[in-house]
């Protein structure tokens, strides 16, 4: 009997040992498979980011050209607007330049009065 109860020992010792060794082996092919799924992820990550960041710039890129299409439409306008200036100003010489000639005619023409 305790021959038997031996071999019965052994049997449910190496059958513990083997649950044991299948359960850390199942553990490994869960562990390379969790790593998998980790890879996987990252890959999906670095593609999302590769897509913000793609859109970012298209973003960044329509802001810069907005802001020049801003900054040549009001240099257009300043350009208008000193153009306008000038010319009044140029009437405006025009008209001293023309005053001053009807007093130098004015001057020519008529005695001189001194007190």
């Amino acid at each position: 009997m305790t021959e038997s109860q031996s071999r019965y020992s052994i049997v449910e010792r190496l059958t513990e040992k083997k649950l044991e060794i299948m359960n850390l082996k199942s553990k490994l092919k869960e562990e390379v498979k969790n790593k998998e799924q980790h890879v996987e992820q990252l890959k999906k990550d670095l593609k999302n980011w590769e897509k913000d960041i793609e859109e970012d710039i298209k973003r960044d890129k329509r802001n810069k050209e907005i802001s020049i299409e801003k900054a040549n439409q009001e240099h257009q306008n300043i350009k208008e607007r000193v153009k306008d200036k000038e010319n009044v100003y140029d009437e405006q010489i025009n008209a001293i330049d023309e005053a001053l000639k009807s007093i130098e005619e004015i001057s020519k023409t008529s005695p001189n009065i001194q007190s």
